[in-house]
């Protein structure tokens, strides 16, 4: 390029405003929690947050994905005169249908539904855990239980589809299948479980299944994850017997792990990465840190203690820590919102505002990073601005943004993933999912 073109090139992108990204799937275009769209408000408005447009949805734990001027979620619809149990670890069979939705990001209007039957036998019978995967005019989605689905992104047609129970002769998990799909490659990556199958890889544009792994007596619930280490891309699966890394390509074990028993199989929140060293927390077992070599892991520190309110560490129960500069925040076991010391396991500070407000089992809030700050989504249907530092947490923002409306956990509570993109939040409840800009006036 001549010197007149690389000026004009430059020009041009010095006025083009900030760009606006997808959110294609569970945490994001890098799988990271992190929102790299600028020009992004520095506080709220003290009026608070208005949406742009409200769409009605049935109830369900699935994170919207947005790709391409379209959002996608799953949502659950019970028949008429139907309802979950009174009691949410109630696993009789409950009649219903899941739904896969596409709708129109500019207003919320529906543009198709792809509808299937699906009877619940599962604890927290609100609905679908997981978030849709928008990659390349497909969709890919995963029920509560364990059906995949890979759907025409124009149309809702199901180009193909597997039954994780039927396929792999596995029951639903007490809380329903709920590991997010990974797209690498040719391979669509899944969480199912049983013998020889807790990992298990599918032709994206046929459903063949290519490869499968791994054998455990549960496969929890962590989404699978790939991370560069010694050099080699190693896909991270963690279940509640051991930390796995596998090679992506053909599934084979690079290597294992072994964990005490991870206590009602909570392996929830996604594995992390921090340079050569990998992060797991839980809600009973706490905080496994290792470093990963060349010659596989070695343990760096761990929590002594098992146990939902004697801890240490960190006890996360479902929201995938950040780690910054040594450091990691999170939730933990009732709400404590928490900095650790990403070298020691010891804990600096805590507070209960981005979460439940005060001690609450398995109080909890969605951690994203923008820029030099954190959009923190609260169970109780806030969204806050904050400023997280080894020094203090720093409130600089906080607007609500839906009615929590979900009571399974003996509180009315938020505990769907948001979405941001098109510089706008795009956030569910078992009643509606809204859109609110997010765009710096």
């Amino acid at each position: 390029m001549g010197r007149a073109a690389c000026v004009a090139a430059a020009l041009f992108m010095a006025a083009v405003p900030g760009r606006a990204d997808d959110w294609p799937q569970w945490l994001g275009p890098q799988r990271d929690a992190e929102w790299r769209e600028t020009k992004i408000v520095e506080k709220f408005p003290a009026e608070g947050l208005k949406p742009q447009w409200r769409a009605p949805i049935g109830g369900g734990y699935s994170g919207p994905a947005v790709a391409g001027g379209r959002v996608y979620v799953m949502d659950r619809q019970l028949p008429a005169g139907g309802k979950n149990p009174a009691n949410p670890f109630d696993r009789a069979q409950i009649p219903g249908q899941e739904r896969v939705l596409c709708l129109d990001a500019s207003n919320g209007k529906m543009i198709w539904h792809h509808d299937y039957d699906c009877p619940y036998t599962v604890s927290y019978a609100a609905g679908p855990r997981v978030t849709p995967v928008a990659h390349e005019g497909k969709i890919y989605t995963l029920g509560t239980e364990g059906h995949l689905l890979a759907l025409n992104a124009t149309d809702g047609a199901v180009l193909w589809s597997h039954d994780f129970k039927k396929d792999f002769n596995i029951p639903t998990p007490l809380w329903g299948f709920a590991g997010h799909p990974l797209i690498d490659g040719d391979r669509v990556i899944c969480l199912a479980g049983g013998t020889g199958s807790v990992a298990v890889a599918f032709h994206k544009d046929t459903g063949k299944e290519l490869w499968r792994a791994l054998s455990a007596k549960e496969p929890g619930y962590a989404p699978p994850v790939i991370y560069t280490y010694a050099g080699k891309r190693q896909l991270i699966f963690w279940h509640p017997e051991s930390v796995n890394s596998l090679d992506p390509e053909t599934g084979r074990v690079l290597w294992t792990y072994p964990t005490a028993p991870i206590r009602f199989g909570m392996t929830i929140p996604m594995p992390r990465q921090a340079g050569d060293l990998l992060f797991l927390t839980s809600f009973y077992n706490g905080s496994l840190m290792l470093r990963v070599g060349p010659e596989g892991p070695a343990k760096v520190w761990e929590s002594r203690k098992i146990s939902e309110k004697d801890t240490d560490g960190l006890h996360s129960v479902m929201s995938t820590p950040w780690i910054q500069d040594g450091y990691i925040y999170s939730p933990c076991s009732y709400g404590q919102f928490r900095c650790v010391n990403a070298a020691t396991g010891d804990r600096l500070w805590e507070t209960y505002e981005p979460t439940s407000g005060k001690s609450e089992r398995w109080g909890h809030a969605f951690v994203v990073k923008n820029g030099s700050r954190w959009f923190l989504f609260s169970e109780r249907g806030d969204l806050i601005i904050a400023k997280l530092s080894p020094g203090k947490y720093e409130e600089v923002s906080r607007s609500p943004l839906l009615e929590p409306t979900n009571r399974d956990p003996g509180r009315p509570v938020v505990w769907s993933h948001p979405a941001f993109a098109n510089r706008s939040i795009y956030a569910r409840n078992d009643r509606e999912i809204v859109c609110v800009s997010l765009a710096s006036p």
